[in-house]
């Protein structure tokens, strides 16, 4: 083995010193990955898929017309439940995301290397999954074309927002989650982009992507300088984890409705967040690197310790699970005792087992090695827990909401077609956003994946 620095600088190639190995050549993975977007012919599943997409992001702006031009009187809201799918699905879109920041910050400040092969592909899934939460509540305002009103901008109306209402909070917090993820997200990319400029064989391509790319040419300054920036950025995201859905939880911590008002909240939620998107990783990467033979890449490895990191903040979530019993009977307050009456055998203790089903009795089945071992297991387990992260939502919201204090105004709670279409058509448009990424976009960060896998200099005659 040999170490190698310096290499073709002004070619849009990695210039960090790599390891390199007889036998191997650098053209081995750069050629892999960008053969996806550059090289091979697009897979029928992937016009399959980005039709079926299609047709439900479609359906989601159908509704979104009618809503606009209606009301929110189309969804299943109501008096005592104001908040219901629109908010269920803002606080589950929003968890989901926390993973992708997660695996690309947090893992790259603690300098784990198993987050390369998939970091790009979880930051990608941290921006649509935000872009998917941004719509609800948008639209449960009844007024979107006023939501500049949540922005502080010159106070000419006289009438400035509400800044100790954590719904204010939840505006800066989610905006400035996004706004740095896609920073961290596109500084990411930049030396893949010139990569990809370089190889296509396109004018169009090389136009397009040298414009993304910013003038990019691999020397020693413009390394310096990105290194640089994707610290920052990643120091700067770390504490977003933290902030952002803990922010979330306050929306229901600071009432005062029995099963809201805990200050077991914000670790609870953040937790959960991170079960969440873990959950969506492992639902998403395993067929991924299945249809495009990534299993090179996207390891076993990888796999089983996402699946550690599911189980371990699974155990916090059932935790808080436990704790939210043992505080309302141990308060020996009337209203906490009944709120977890109501959730064990009330009208919907169907929907209470099963999030304890999904979310504390199935991935318990993650101690056993075999069952790590198997993809097919862990794709199982990890649509368990995306439906019981749901629910656990649906509990926390409508269940909390429909039986309060006073029984003259409980009511029952029921979502209407318009709450499925809007929430399935997030979830195309997600999938949506997701297949451009893949037809686009390199999938797996090529300059990374170069100093993690010893591969021998490229020849001149293969130079791009």
């Amino acid at each position: 083995m040999q170490r190698v620095d310096n290499l073709d600088d002004d070619r849009g190639i990695h210039t960090t010193p790599a390891v390199i190995e007889p036998g191997h050549d650098f053209g081995t993975v750069t050629d892999k990955i960008s053969s996806i977007v550059l090289r091979k012919r697009t897979p029928l599943g992937w016009f399959v898929g980005f039709l079926i997409s299609f047709m439900l992001t479609g359906m989601m702006m159908g509704t979104i017309l009618y809503l606009v031009m209606t009301g929110i009187g189309i969804w299943g809201n109501n008096q005592p439940v104001g908040w219901a799918f629109d908010i269920i699905n803002f606080v589950w879109w929003i968890g989901i995301g926390h993973a992708g920041t997660l695996i690309s910050a947090i893992l790259l400040l603690l300098r784990q290397e198993w987050r390369t092969s998939i970091n790009r592909f979880a930051e990608a899934m941290t921006l649509f999954a935000v872009a998917s939460a941004g719509l609800f509540p948008l639209l449960h305002t009844g007024r979107p074309w006023l939501a500049y009103w949540l922005f502080p901008y010159p106070n000419t109306m006289g009438m400035w927002p509400q800044f100790r209402s954590p719904l204010m909070w939840d505006v800066f917090a989610v905006s400035t989650y996004a706004t740095v993820s896609a920073l961290f997200w596109y500084t990411g990319l930049i030396p893949d982009l010139a990569t990809l400029r370089d190889r296509a064989r396109s004018k169009f391509g090389r136009v397009v992507y040298g414009m993304m790319a910013l003038g990019w040419r691999g020397s020693a300054r413009h390394w310096h300088r990105y290194e640089i920036t994707y610290l920052l950025l990643a120091g700067i995201s770390t504490p977003l984890v933290l902030s952002v859905h803990t922010i979330v939880s306050f929306d229901f911590a600071v009432g005062i409705i029995p099963g809201w008002h805990a200050t077991i909240f914000p670790p609870y939620f953040v937790a959960g967040a991170i079960y969440a998107g873990f959950a969506m990783v492992l639902t998403l990467v395993i067929p991924l690197r299945k249809f495009y033979g990534l299993e090179d890449f996207i390891t076993e490895r990888h796999l089983r310790n996402a699946a550690k990191v599911m189980l371990a903040t699974g155990l916090i979530v059932a935790y808080g699970y436990m704790m939210e019993t043992f505080t309302a009977w141990y308060s020996a307050n009337t209203y906490e005792e009944f709120m977890i009456r109501n959730r064990f055998f009330g009208p919907y203790a169907f929907y209470y087992w099963s999030l304890l089903v999904c979310n504390v009795v199935v991935p318990q089945l993650l101690w056993i090695r075999f069952v790590r071992h198997s993809t097919v297991a862990l794709f199982v387990i990890a649509m368990f827990v995306n439906v019981g992260m749901w629910l656990e939502r649906f509990v926390i919201i409508p269940i909390s909401l429909h039986r309060d204090f006073l029984p003259s105004s409980w009511g029952m709670y029921s979502p209407t077609i318009f709450d499925f279409t809007m929430f399935f058509g997030t979830i195309g448009f997600f999938f949506f956003l997701m297949f451009l990424f893949l037809r686009f976009l390199p999938v797996i960060s090529i300059f990374e994946m170069r100093t993690m896998v010893p591969e021998a200099q490229l020849p001149e005659e293969k130079l791009p």
